[in-house]
């Protein structure tokens, strides 16, 4: 296939690379943040599109970020590029403490304790274990003999899914209007230049034209 790699990684370097990509986080977040500002659009249809990118990172929708950015955007007549871009901020350093945060949140807000009563104590780690082991025989289950079991999912549902959905509302809304507010000065004083650079450039090449054309005439 034509962009099939030709040096096949192993397991351990594609876990590597995401963890911490080869250039580091800081050129990646340079390179996201030069993309963001050369979009070709308004700088408010961009800020809103980077609001909808950081508010989607406080989301239990692990793999539909991308989805659920564009989504939002669209909604919010916001920049799509610029909204699946800025969902660069939920990244293997900052879930973890997104996560804390937005499952703090949730538990206070909806005033119960994070696991039902007489629940065995699970890690976070644990009930995703969990739910994806039920999931897995769920779906064997279902073209087998075997009982389907729902225990698992549920304690997740209960304790990490809604909790998290609830409580990522608010600071999701936070975060997104402050990269807003942010942004937008930024992304306008950046167009602005640009545009007085390509005017003077312009400005240039007509001057260089003219001149040219009347060194013609006088010869």
């Amino acid at each position: 296939m034509v962009f099939k790699r030709r040096d096949r990684r192993p397991i351990w370097q594609i876990v590597a690379e995401f963890l911490w990509p080869r250039t580091g986080w800081a050129r990646a977040f340079h390179y996201v943040k030069h993309r963001v500002r050369r979009l070709p659009d308004s700088p408010d249809r961009i800020a809103r599109g980077i609001f909808a990118g950081v508010f989607t990172v406080f989301t239990p929708f692990y793999g539909l970020h991308f989805v659920t950015a564009a989504l939002i955007a669209k909604i919010m007549r916001g920049n799509i590029i610029a909204a699946l871009l800025a969902t660069f901020v939920g990244n293997p350093l900052t879930y973890l403490p997104i996560a804390v945060i937005s499952l703090q949140t949730g538990h206070f807000l909806l005033g119960r304790p994070p696991r039902p009563d007489g629940e065995v104590h699970r890690t976070i780690g644990g009930k995703f274990a969990d739910a994806f082991a039920d999931l897995k025989d769920n779906v064997i289950a279902a073209f087998t003999d075997h009982d389907m079991d729902w225990h698992g999912l549920t304690v997740f549902y209960h304790d990490i899914f809604y909790p998290y959905m609830i409580g990522g509302i608010l600071p999701g809304l936070i975060a997104g209007i402050v990269a807003y507010y942010l942004s937008l000065p930024v992304i306008r004083a950046y167009q602005h230049r640009r545009k007085g650079a390509l005017q003077e450039r312009i400005k240039r090449i007509k001057a260089a034209k003219a001149a040219k054309a009347e060194s013609k005439s006088s010869s």
